[in-house]
C-alpha cells in the first residue's frame, strides 16, 4: 500500500469545552481525511489527519480558520506513512 501524509497536530489555548472537537469533525466532512480528534489531559486538542497531503492542509487550515478565536498555539508535525485510518472520529 501507498504511504499517505499524515499529520499530528496539537491545538493549545482555549479549546477544551467549547466544541471544539464537534466542529472539527463538521469540517473533516467537508474534505478527504481520515483520523481522529481528542483532548488531551494537559488542556490541548490532538488531532490525528491523513491523506493526500493538499487536502490535509486545507483541512487544517479550515479548522484553525474555524476555531481560531479560540487557538493561541498550533504545533503541526507531518510525515509520510502507511494508511492507519478509515474515517474521521471523535475519541
Amino acid at each position: 500500500m501507498a504511504d499517505v501524509h499524515h499529520e499530528s497536530v496539537f491545538f493549545s489555548g482555549h479549546v477544551q469545552g467549547v466544541g471544539f472537537r464537534y466542529a472539527v469533525l463538521q469540517v473533516a466532512k467537508e474534505f478527504e481525511v481520515a483520523g481522529y480528534v481528542r483532548n488531551l489531559a494537559d488542556g490541548r486538542v490532538q488531532l490525528e489527519a491523513e491523506g493526500v497531503e493538499r487536502e490535509i492542509t486545507a483541512f487544517i487550515d479550515a479548522v484553525h480558520e474555524r476555531m481560531h478565536g479560540h487557538v493561541r498555539k498550533v504545533e503541526r508535525q507531518a510525515q509520510q506513512r502507511p494508511a492507519q485510518f478509515a474515517g474521521f472520529s471523535i475519541q
